[in-house]
């Protein structure tokens, strides 16, 4: 049954003004909105222009929006959690408040952390050089993979595709330096430029570590050799969307003998973890492999394995280091201007490394209960909006139907942060050794996950730390997370009218459930397994709306010559268009017991489009939207705002627009999932 209360907010919550005049009703940015365009030919423009000429991307971000605003003023947020817990000296040993306090105090100390240079990966890079014999080689990958240096392939814990309840390992494909396989394959100009941009990258953080310019070349000559080859073999990004594709269940024997090379034995023992059973994601990569394993000098995998810890940390040691590791990733591959400032980076790495210690500090001061029981009745009101869809499709059988809705009611939200917190104790801190602490750090996480293999499947483990704003949906364990992070304006607000809920955060909601049945999602049914559950005229169908929206997006273009991969973006583009239906339907229902109110000469429905426009909408920087469109599956903000709406009468309806208009599409050319 749809829940239609609304429950009132209790205590203060701190909400930005959403209006152009003080004390407004918390409706649309009005002063966001640029007038001169028109809601039916460009809505991009139309919701938020106005903002985005008023502020321009700053010189650290990659991408500019209020939703990106708000995001940075939850590290400020942070930042006075850690300067307060940090000022202090005399916390309990291993309290929440001397690891995150010491941590970031540690990570603020860069006289000390300069005045180190190279010196914290000497030992490291010791143990590298000590590498003789091919059967070395397993061992040194064993050891990069102890703190979290994933070389050139990964094993993590996750659950089974077929048995969800259970935890098995997987054994990922890996070890490369650039974004992508295909950016070492393809021929267009930009991907050669980005080649020899890499290796001149790759020799400068040689030299740092003592090289001379011509070993420094050689040595990266050398690691692009190998990681060429492990490139060719890699899945591209389209194929790795397919669950099916990276479905390859073998036992620890089977594994040995795809790559004999490698001591398993060996490895599984450093790691502790003796897995009866793995799912191998890319068998050829490991043929490959063990191509390389027997054919590659060892002196050429020390050099590879040199670069990878290198790489890995970089961010972490002096400033020639951080500048080096920036003006590639951040300045070239990304086109960021400036590093950020170094206290948030800090709080980044903190979040990142000890996330729900911080976590913890953040809810406990900016997320009320209120703003939880809130957010569960807007997904209550849009898992019904999902309920209702389902029933009323008319392109899918009854037995399928059925089939769906048993999946949807095994739905599990999570809002805010855990039940459950992670224990940190075990993890030596200490504010003079930076390094150390986050070698720490990173090993207590990587043993974390490893722990949980061939375990029962923990369902109270969250994917993200509780300040990040994003979202996400589990396939395997069906459940749609929503982390406090992301639930502040312009996505949520206690002090927000139903028509911005449900237009911002009520489409992230129905995105994430709309992933549950997108091309990926579809494949697992209500018990999280990798089965097929739809009969073959349905899925035939399915199908034909998913390509509707494939060749949708394939006509959406960043710059001449270079456009969206309609297959790649699919997933996100179904889970926009699906996200955008409920919500709406969703706030439909609403209305009826608490009809929305006109505010600023827009009525409710129009109020719920603007939503989407300011809250998804966002400036990007152009290097950063050739790095999506080559390997992100989302589209870029601007059609992911008028993506879906296109595709929607009922905007058509809310603006007046004229049939012919840019923002409406021709009804035989419209696509509707869900």
């Amino acid at each position: 049954m749809l829940l239609l209360a609304i429950i009132a907010a209790c205590g203060s919550h701190p909400v930005q003004p959403r209006s152009g005049t003080p004390g407004a009703d918390h409706g649309v940015y009005v002063s966001d909105l640029d007038r001169s365009a028109d809601p039916c030919t460009d809505f991009f423009e139309f919701s938020n222009g106005a903002w985005r000429k008023q502020n321009p991307i700053p010189a650290s971000m990659t991408r500019w929006s209020r939703r990106w605003q708000a995001g940075e003023t939850a590290k400020d947020r942070l930042k006075e959690i850690l300067d307060e817990v940090s000022a202090r000296r005399d916390w309990p040993a291993a309290s929440v408040e001397q690891l995150i306090g010491d941590f970031y105090g540690g990570c603020m100390d860069q006289a000390r952390i300069d005045e180190d240079g190279a010196k914290p990966l000497r030992p490291l890079l010791a143990e590298i050089d000590k590498l003789r014999e091919p059967a070395d080689i397993g061992r040194m990958i064993a050891r990069l993979h102890a703190i979290a240096i994933p070389v050139p392939f990964g094993v993590f814990g996750t659950s089974d595709l077929h048995t969800p309840s259970n935890v098995v390992a997987w054994v990922g494909a890996g070890g490369l330096g650039l974004p992508d396989r295909d950016y070492y394959l393809k021929t267009e100009a930009r991907f050669v430029e980005a080649r020899e941009r890499y290796l001149g990258h790759v020799a400068a953080m040689f030299k740092l570590i003592g090289s001379d310019d011509v070993a420094a070349q050689r040595a990266a000559a050398r690691v692009m050799a190998i990681e060429l080859g492990l490139a060719k073999a890699s899945l591209d990004n389209v194929a790795l969307r397919d669950p099916k594709a990276i479905d390859h269940t073998m036992s620890a024997v089977q594994l040995r003998a795809l790559t004999p090379s490698l001591d398993w034995a060996a490895y599984f023992q450093a790691s502790g973890i003796h897995p009866a059973s793995l799912n191998v994601t890319e068998p050829v990569f490991f043929e490959e492999l063990e191509r390389q394993l027997k054919t590659t000098p060892v002196a050429d995998w020390k050099i590879y394995f040199e670069w990878q810890l290198i790489r890995a940390a970089a961010p972490s040691l002096s400033q020639a280091f951080v500048d080096e590791d920036f003006a590639f990733n951040g300045k070239y591959l990304s086109g960021t201007q400036e590093i950020k400032p170094r206290w948030k980076r800090c709080v980044e790495a903190t979040d990142q490394l000890l996330g729900e210690a911080l976590g913890k500090k953040y809810t406990d001061k900016y997320f009320p209960p209120a703003a939880k029981a809130r957010m569960k009745l807007l997904v209550t009101n849009l898992l019904a909006a999902m309920h209702d869809t389902i029933e009323k499709l008319d392109w899918m059988s009854a037995g399928t139907k059925q089939r769906a809705l048993e999946k949807l009611a095994t739905f599990n939200p999570k809002i805010g942060y855990p039940d459950k917190w992670k224990d940190y104790s075990s993890i030596a801190v200490h504010r003079d050794q930076y390094w150390d602490s986050s070698l720490a750090a990173r090993a207590w996480n990587v043993a974390d996950n490893l722990a949980t293999i061939d375990k029962p499947v923990d369902r109270g483990r969250w994917g993200l730390t509780p300040p990040t704003s994003d979202a996400y949906y589990n396939p395997s364990l069906n459940e749609i997370v929503f982390p406090a992070g992301i639930l502040q304006p312009p996505a949520f607000s206690l002090d927000a009218v139903d028509a911005i809920n449900y237009g911002a955060i009520g489409v992230v909601i129905g995105h994430e459930i709309s992933h549950g049945f997108d091309d990926q999602g579809a494949q697992f049914d209500a018990q999280g397994r990798l089965d097929n559950w739809w009969t073959k005229d349905d899925l035939d169908k399915f199908h034909a709306r998913g390509q509707c929206v494939v060749d949708q997006y394939e006509h959406y273009f960043i710059e001449t010559g270079i456009h969206h991969n309609g297959k790649l973006v699919l997933g996100e583009s179904i889970g926009d268009l699906g996200g955008a239906n409920l919500a709406y339907r969703a706030f439909q229902r609403a209305q009826q017991q608490t009809p929305a109110p006109m505010l600023d000469g827009f009525t409710p429905n129009q109020q719920f489009f603007i939503a989407w426009g300011q809250f998804r909408a966002d400036a990007i920087r152009p290097e950063t939207q050739r790095l999506m469109i080559q390997g992100d599956p989302h589209p870029i903000a601007q059609y992911r705002v008028i993506g879906p709406l296109s595709n929607m009468p009922e905007f058509q309806t809310a603006f007046s627009c004229k049939a012919g208009a840019t923002m409406v599409r021709a009804a035989d050319q419209r696509c509707t999932v869900w």
